[in-house]
C-alpha cells in the first residue's frame, strides 16, 4: 500500500466519525443554549429586580409623623396615646425583649405589630404603608407579637397565683359555693350571673 491508500483509509474514517462528531456538537449547542436561556431566566428573576418600595415616605417616617402630629390621628391607627406607645415601646425593649435592627427601629416593628392586630391588616398592605418586604413585615410582626405575649403574662395575672382562696363572690353564695368551691375564679374577679335557658 502507499500513501495514497493510507489517505484515502484517513478519510473514509473521518467520513465515519462526522455523523457522530455532528451529533455531539449539536448536542453540545442544545445545552448551551438552554443553559444560557436558564442563566437568563434566574438573572431575570432574582437578579435584576426592580425598586418596588420607591415611596419617600418609608414606615419610620410615618410613625414620626404621627407621633408629632395630631392625637386623633395617631389614636385612630393605633388606638392608643403617643406617650403610651412610646412608654410601651420603652417597656417592651427593656424588658420583654422586643428588637429591632438598623433598618427597621424599635418603634417601627412595634407600630408593625400593632398596625397589623388593630387594623386587621394584611402583611401585602403592612408592607406598602411602611415600605419593607413582606418577609422583613412577617419576621418583625412575629418579634413584636412575642414581646407582647411576653409583657401579657405580667399584666393579665391573677392575684392569688397559687390559687389557695376560694373567690368571695362564690364563698358568699351557697347556690355558687358547692359547684365553684374548687373553682379559681375570673382573672379581674368579676363573676356574672348567667342562665342557661330550658329549652
Amino acid at each position: 500500500m502507499s500513501e495514497n491508500d493510507n489517505s484515502s483509509s484517513d478519510e473514509v474514517e473521518a467520513d465515519i466519525e462526522s455523523p457522530y462528531e455532528n451529533n455531539a456538537i449539536i448536542q453540545f449547542n442544545h445545552i448551551l443554549l438552554a443553559s444560557s436561556f436558564l442563566m437568563y431566566d434566574y438573572y431575570s428573576l432574582y437578579l435584576n429586580k426592580d425598586m418596588c418600595m420607591t415611596s419617600p415616605q418609608t414606615g419610620d417616617k410615618w410613625i414620626f409623623e404621627l407621633l408629632n402630629g395630631n392625637p386623633v390621628r395617631f389614636h385612630n391607627i393605633f388606638h392608643m396615646a403617643q406617650v403610651i406607645f412610646n412608654d410601651l415601646v420603652c417597656l417592651l425593649e427593656s424588658k420583654h425583649g422586643m428588637y429591632g435592627s438598623r433598618r427597621t427601629n424599635i418603634r417601627e416593628v412595634l407600630a408593625i405589630t400593632i398596625f397589623i392586630l388593630g387594623q386587621n391588616e394584611s402583611a401585602r398592605a403592612t408592607a406598602e404603608r411602611f415600605q419593607h418586604s413582606t418577609e422583613t413585615i412577617s419576621r418583625y410582626f412575629s418579634i413584636g407579637l412575642e414581646a407582647l405575649a411576653r409583657l401579657s403574662v405580667d399584666i393579665i395575672s391573677p392575684i392569688d397565683r397559687q390559687f389557695r382562696n376560694i373567690p368571695i363572690q362564690i364563698r358568699r353564695d351557697m347556690r355558687y359555693m358547692p359547684y365553684f368551691r374548687y373553682c379559681i375564679g375570673a382573672i379581674d374577679g368579676m363573676h356574672v350571673d348567667e342562665r342557661i335557658p330550658v329549652e
